[in-house]
């Protein structure tokens, strides 16, 4: 089964580009992040058409998530546990039957924090903690777990193009870093570092100052397994070539295969 990840950027704007990823990539399963559009102006009869289910948690004109699956969904959960006061769409989560049994798959679309000294650092860092006490809830079903999406951490020195350019910064701060790193601990794995594990790839460059070009990139797209789920990881990949197509995502997909 393969199951990918992409923020978009705006699904009015990357409708074209989506599309034509899916039909080349054939995911089995597809979470989304940004697509910065409601529920109702989500554009699901198109990926119906396709053969997906579609699953949305909108917002209008910022952040939301959304997933498409080939298989239908058992459950569908909106929102990330822990703050009934939290209103941005971040968080979708999908419980979906496969042979022998089920997946839970949730597409994450985490605070960027930026600017530090604002309000919306102790918000990531506060997400971030609900993220890891809800983890840790859905990991005692013992089940296969994938949690994809933009965590906007850079866990290492090694997933940037230079780190001395990002010290500062909220995806890189120590702080960021650990609670990223403090997921983990619950006994999840990174499909990147169990696959690929290479230096310097990376999901993400900016639009500005040439990033692309210069392949000034950073990396924090990820997907992250339970044990139950790490089992069955055959591969992991980046689809970096979707970066040079027309009015392109600053993210590119990133995906995984299991054997279910």
């Amino acid at each position: 089964m393969k199951i990918a990840t992409w923020n978009i950027n705006g699904i009015k704007a990357r409708i074209n580009n989506l599309e034509r990823w899916l039909k080349v990539a054939e995911p089995d399963i597809a979470c989304l992040q940004e697509i910065k559009s409601v529920e109702e102006n989500f554009p699901a009869e198109l990926f119906e058409a396709m053969g997906y289910n579609v699953a949305v948690f909108g917002q209008k004109s910022f952040n939301g998530v959304a997933i498409l699956s080939k298989k239908p969904f058992d459950e569908v959960i909106k929102g990330l546990p822990g703050d009934d006061t939290d209103e941005q769409a971040r968080y979708l989560e999908a419980v979906i039957s496969v042979d022998g049994g089920v997946i839970r798959v949730a597409s994450i679309y985490l605070p960027n924090g930026n600017p530090v000294e604002s309000e919306k650092y102790p918000y990531k860092l506060a997400w971030m903690e609900r993220l890891r006490a809800h983890a840790k809830s859905r990991l005692s079903l013992e089940e296969p777990l994938i949690l994809a999406g933009d965590y906007n951490v850079i866990p290492t020195e090694q997933d940037v193009y230079d780190a001395s350019k990002w010290v500062d910064d909220a995806l890189f701060l120590p702080q960021s870093r650990a609670a990223y790193q403090a997921i983990l601990n619950l006994g999840l794995t990174s499909a990147f570092e169990a696959s690929i594990n290479h230096p310097y790839c990376y999901t993400f460059w900016d639009y500005q100052r040439g990033s692309w070009n210069k392949d000034h990139g950073i990396r924090i797209d990820h997907i992250l397994l339970s044990p139950q789920a790490a089992d069955k990881l055959e591969t992991c990949q980046i689809d970096r070539p979707t970066r040079g197509w027309e009015k392109p995502s600053d993210h590119v997909p990133i995906w995984i295969d299991l054997a279910v």
